[in-house]
């Protein structure tokens, strides 16, 4: 695999979870999910977030990937290690024309609005997936995408061409999760949710 010129604002990292396209995707996935040994995680894992960690960011990425939990301060809200895992595979194998739309400018523009917003976005997070169905997978998905929608119009300007990139992610993890998840719950949930938003 090529070395990352640049990187993700995940999110889905995070993700968790915003407005911010790339970074409400991905940053809704990383919210819960800012340190590896929180989660059970293979080699290849592990690999992808060194390539992660080691990849020359824009400081504002940098803050945007590895501080989301800061800004976004749930209670509730938890990623499910298979969506964090596939997460951090599909953000690791971006092409060099999707790493490229990561740029100090938008990433800036990301960590002002979850300066801005987090309180708020992290409270909806925690009351969406408080009244979700069981699985904590469903809990996640429905969280995350239905809160994703609401707030993907505030996306700011600067942010827009990494939407691209979000909605690909979120589509990549979403399609192979809805085929490979252990639980039949969980799958189903993930393909209810791979149309995006």
């Amino acid at each position: 695999m090529k070395p990352s010129r640049t990187f993700k604002p995940f999110l889905l990292t995070a993700a968790v979870v915003s407005t911010a396209a790339l970074g409400v995707s991905l940053l809704s996935m990383t919210s819960q999910a800012q340190t590896l040994p929180e989660h059970a995680v293979d080699a290849s894992q592990l690999t992808a977030a060194s390539r992660l960690q080691a990849a020359p960011l824009p400081p504002a990425c940098q803050e945007a990937i590895f501080k989301t939990k800061e800004k976004f301060p749930t209670t509730r809200y938890a990623v499910p290690d298979e969506p964090w895992n596939a997460a951090l595979n599909a953000v690791a194998n971006l092409s060099e024309e999707d790493q490229a739309l990561l740029t100090g400018p938008a990433c800036a523009a990301w960590n002002k609005w979850a300066v801005e917003n987090g309180a708020a976005v992290a409270t909806e997070l925690d009351n969406r997936y408080r009244n979700a169905a069981a699985p904590a997978c469903n809990k996640w998905a429905v969280a995350t995408l239905a809160t994703i929608k609401k707030h993907a119009p505030e996306v700011p300007a600067e942010y827009q061409a990494q939407e691209k990139v979000a909605k690909k992610v979120w589509a990549e993890v979403m399609t192979k999760l809805s085929t490979t998840a252990a639980d039949p719950a969980c799958r189903a949930s993930y393909n209810t949710a791979k149309a995006g938003w």
